[in-house]
C-alpha cells in the first residue's frame, strides 16, 4: 500500500472517529433541552445580527442548530441535531449533516439558523421530512460579513440562512450537499 492511499485511510478513520465521537453527544439531547438550546442560540444571534432579527419579524418559523460538528482531513464530514420553532415554539426536530472531499483539514463548531419565509417552505420541510438544502425552494446565505444585504424590501427568497458563533480552524460555510432529515429526541 502506498503512502497516500495509507494517509488517506488514515484521515478517513481518524474523521470517522472524531465524528462518531461526537454525533453521539449531538444525538443525547432531550426534546427540552434540545428546544432550550435552540431558543438560546437564537436570543444569541438576534443579539450579534440586527439582520437576523429583521428577517425573523418576517418569518414564518425558524429551523435552528445550536451545535454542529464539522471536521476534515481530505473526507469531511458535519453534524447537528436543530428544533423547528413556530411562532417561537418547538414543533419538530432535525439533524443536519453532508460529507465531503477535497482539499479541506481543520475543525470548528458553529451554529446555524434558518429563516422559513413562508408556508411553502414549512410544508416541503414536513412533508418530505426534511430536505437536501439547495434542493428545495431558494436559499439565501446571509453571513456577518455582509455578503447578502437584507432589508423588508428585499425579503423575497424561501429561507435565509444564518451561520453564526463559528469557533475553530475552518474557513467559510457551504450550505450545498447538506441533508436535514427529522427525527424524535429521546
Amino acid at each position: 500500500m502506498n503512502k497516500t492511499r495509507r494517509s488517506t485511510i488514515a484521515a478517513a478513520l481518524g474523521l470517522a472517529g472524531v465524528l462518531g465521537f461526537t454525533a453521539p453527544a449531538a444525538h443525547a439531547a432531550s426534546a427540552g433541552q434540545l428546544a432550550a438550546e435552540g431558543q438560546a442560540a437564537l436570543q444569541q444571534l438576534y443579539a450579534v445580527d440586527p439582520d437576523a432579527r429583521r428577517v425573523a419579524r418576517h418569518a414564518r418559523a425558524v429551523l435552528v442548530f445550536p451545535h454542529i460538528v464539522k471536521g476534515a482531513f481530505v473526507f469531511g464530514g458535519e453534524t447537528g441535531d436543530g428544533v423547528l420553532l413556530v411562532h417561537g415554539r418547538p414543533d419538530s426536530f432535525y439533524n443536519i449533516s453532508a460529507a465531503s472531499w477535497g482539499l479541506q483539514a481543520g475543525g470548528k463548531e458553529f451554529s446555524y439558523a434558518l429563516f422559513l419565509m413562508n408556508d411553502r417552505a414549512i410544508a416541503y420541510l414536513h412533508n418530505v421530512g426534511g430536505w437536501e438544502v439547495g434542493a428545495g425552494g431558494s436559499i439565501v446565505v446571509v453571513d456577518q460579513a455582509g455578503n447578502a444585504a437584507v432589508n423588508t424590501t428585499t425579503l423575497t427568497q424561501d429561507v435565509y440562512a444564518f451561520p453564526f458563533a463559528s469557533k475553530g480552524l475552518m474557513a467559510g460555510v457551504d450550505v450545498h450537499g447538506t441533508k436535514i432529515t427529522q427525527f424524535n429526541p429521546g
